[in-house]
């Protein structure tokens, strides 16, 4: 692999690293809405450092529930929780032999992308968090 191919296939994984993160985020406030929780997005969430930095190194947008109806089923917290698992499904297709398996194609790009798009697939450690606790999650949001 020379040098330009090398710098693609990091370009194409890292640019997928970004969409992916916040299409992951995206899929919990897609859940969220339909269980009727409000919820804010914030896109470039600013960390110590400056926005440049949070573009280039930390999340592009992060889900926040506000308020969490009690009637609201812990069960739909906990779909919320692991609703990146979505991004996943492409492969269903490889595995239903639709499409043809990317990382056995040979192509560099096309692995970079699809290693890139299922690490954005998996659950967070606060997703799991919140997953296992569902129950205490709406109780310290009806109480505030």
């Amino acid at each position: 692999m020379d040098p330009i191919e090398l710098f693609t296939a990091g370009t194409l994984f890292f640019a997928t690293i970004g969409i992916g993160i916040t299409i992951h985020e995206l899929s919990h406030a897609a859940v969220l809405q339909c269980l009727g929780v409000p919820y804010e997005i914030r896109w470039f969430p600013e960390t110590d450092s400056t926005r440049f930095h949070s573009a280039l190194a930390a999340s592009w947008a992060t889900v926040t529930p506000q308020r969490i109806p009690q009637d609201v089923p812990s069960l739909g917290i906990r779909l919320s929780a692991v609703a990146p698992l979505a991004l996943t499904l492409p492969l269903v297709l490889v595995a239903a032999g639709v499409v043809q398996n990317p990382l056995s194609s040979g192509n560099e790009y096309a692995t970079a992308v699809t290693i890139a798009w299922l690490a954005c697939a998996l659950p967070s450690p606060q997703d799991f968090s919140v997953f296992w606790y569902a129950d205490r999650a709406i109780s310290n949001t009806v109480a505030q």
